[in-house]
């Protein structure tokens, strides 16, 4: 896997007019710098809600997916790293559009 700290959220421009074209510009960046099929590294915070972890991980069902969790300094939050297999940019899309149904849940 490369390093995803290649692709930064301002790379992605300011001219997206619809949710779309955020993911096109995404899928384009992510084929640019990355080699699918591959590990890929997803990360999250979350108010640490236990049920709210539990519907992160819920979504990440391949076998390969490993979880690591980190409290924040209050304990008011937790931070999720997943790193799971992906075919594709798709697959990264879709995983990041699942996730985001969750409510109060922050993509890095």
């Amino acid at each position: 896997m490369t390093d995803f700290n290649n692709i930064n959220i301002q790379d992605l421009g300011d001219d997206q007019n619809t949710p779309q074209d955020f993911y096109d510009t995404f899928r384009e960046k992510l084929n640019a710098v990355e080699q699918f099929p591959s590990l890929y590294t997803f990360k999250f915070i979350l108010k640490a809600d236990l049920e709210k972890i539990e519907q992160v991980k819920a979504i990440f069902e391949h076998p390969s997916s490993k979880f690591s969790e980190k409290e924040s300094a209050g304990g008011k939050y937790k931070s999720i790293t997943v790193e799971t297999f992906v075919n594709n940019a798709e697959d990264v899309i879709n995983y990041y559009k699942e996730v985001s149904k969750i409510e109060s849940v922050m993509m890095l």
